[in-house]
């Protein structure tokens, strides 16, 4: 990726952690050092490394937050429909 997408890609995302993300790159991209990055992202230094990481790993589309699935519902479809009536 050049240097230079980074801009239009942090204007574009309204998501404010993909920005972050984003800037950390770009900044990491522009020869800056991970602790200085992390100071001036206010942001820990283990958080900068892991997005380095994966951006030189998979990209950009590395640094797409995943969706969390979290806990399975206890009740049942039944049950929910059944609470829904009350």
């Amino acid at each position: 990726m050049m240097t230079s997408d980074f801009p239009k890609l942090i204007r574009e995302t309204s998501d404010a952690r993909m920005r972050t993300r984003l800037l950390a790159i770009s900044h990491f991209v522009d020869g800056k050092s991970r602790t200085q990055i992390a100071k001036y992202l206010k942001v820990s230094r283990t958080s900068v490394n892991n997005w380095v990481v994966t951006y030189l790993k998979n990209g950009v589309e590395g640094l797409v937050e995943k969706q969390h699935t979290g806990r399975p519902p206890r009740l049942t479809e039944d049950q929910l429909s059944q609470l829904k009536l009350y």
